[in-house]
């Protein structure tokens, strides 16, 4: 490690806590977003009171979930499982992936489902798998880019030299859609559900440090890793119209549910870990927080270009409906994101 990253260590340490709202004996989310007001949209139709039992029947349909073994994924995959769709899990640990088919095989018998390896960190495991699928011939009806990573503790780069957490988060997703669109566009209702954070609210995006090479913050990277996101499901709405692609593009986010995302990143030893355990009874579970997920996957009349998520109090959990979507998820900063991908990892759309 290089001395300038160890002197950072300490000043990055005040600067997460403060950045995540870590004060006295727990994890403060209202200091991370701000007052977050939530959305009346409850009048709006049931979406508010929607469970993962209304979804309708997705036999026919094919899904391709990244990140489907664990956490969020894991319980959008077995949603949709138990809606009879036809699920593609796409993940990086082929055991983890068997796990979780015999699992889901477990409460859904006759699940129609399979594990396909997956590196998002790496563009040509992204490309492995989309010349797979599109080899195939059969439509994809549903991706939802899942997978993530959280708060890596220190720099580090993927295969291709990009920061890790953009590179998986962000840089593969966009990758792995814009390789998939041919797939994509065959189906007559093609989805396309990109997961972002409540942690958007506080992510920018560092056009002139994008990589953070020369201040890594693990926290901050996140935030704007998850924000690219956003702006990426956004501005492929925008396109999508516009070249008259027919794929629907929407965000989803799913509060703050317990999961493994903390323990896989600053690890659940570290200080932000500490005040992370001991909150956890204010979380809501995987599978609540996958309903954002299953919601934005199946039911008909979600609209393009939207942000949904729950909707309680600093949309940590409660009712779905429409998320806020920060100033800084802007139209011209999501199609400069967009042309800086493309430049990135080499995949143009259409």
């Amino acid at each position: 490690m290089s001395k300038h990253h160890e002197s950072r260590q300490g000043h990055t340490r005040r600067e997460t806590l403060k950045l995540f709202g870590v004060v006295g004996g727990g994890l403060a989310l209202h200091g991370v977003m701000g007052a977050i007001p939530s959305l009346a949209w409850a009048s709006e139709g049931d979406i508010a009171n929607w469970q993962a039992a209304d979804m309708p029947s997705l036999k026919g349909k094919r899904m391709l979930v990244t990140g489907g073994s664990s956490g969020i994924g894991f319980e959008t995959a077995l949603g949709l499982s138990r809606a009879s769709a036809q699920v593609i899990i796409a993940a990086r640990n082929p055991q983890r992936g068997a796990q979780s088919i015999e699992q889901i095989r477990a409460q859904v018998p006759g699940a129609n489902l399979r594990f396909e390896p997956l590196d998002l960190a790496d563009l040509a495991s992204v490309r492995a798998l989309a010349q797979r699928l599109n080899d195939e011939g059969e439509p994809i009806d549903v991706l939802v880019n899942n997978a993530a990573i959280m708060a890596v503790p220190q720099r580090e780069v993927s295969r291709d030299g990009f920061e890790m957490q953009l590179a998986t988060n962000y840089l593969g997703h966009f990758a792995l859609t814009g390789q998939l669109l041919p797939t994509l566009r065959k189906s007559s209702d093609a989805r396309v559900v990109s997961l972002a954070s409540i942690a958007v609210h506080r992510g920018r995006m560092d056009f002139s440090d994008l990589q953070a090479e020369r201040n890594y913050n693990p926290l901050a990277v996140y935030a704007q890793s998850k924000l690219a996101c956003l702006m990426m499901a956004m501005e492929l709405q925008r396109r999508s119209t516009a070249n008259n692609w027919g794929v629907l593009s929407v965000a989803a986010h799913p509060g703050v549910a317990v999961t493994e995302l903390v323990e896989r990143g600053p690890g659940l030893e570290s200080e932000f870990g500490r005040q992370w355990a001991k909150d956890l009874e204010v979380y809501h579970s995987a599978a609540q927080g996958a309903l954002s997920s299953l919601y934005t996957a199946s039911m008909p009349g979600v609209e393009g270009g939207r942000y949904y998520g729950p909707t309680g109090a600093d949309e940590k959990r409660g009712p779905l409906g429409l998320a806020k979507v920060p100033a800084t998820a802007n139209a011209d900063d999501a199609a400069r994101l967009w042309a800086e991908a493309e430049r990135l990892t080499g995949v143009r759309y259409g």
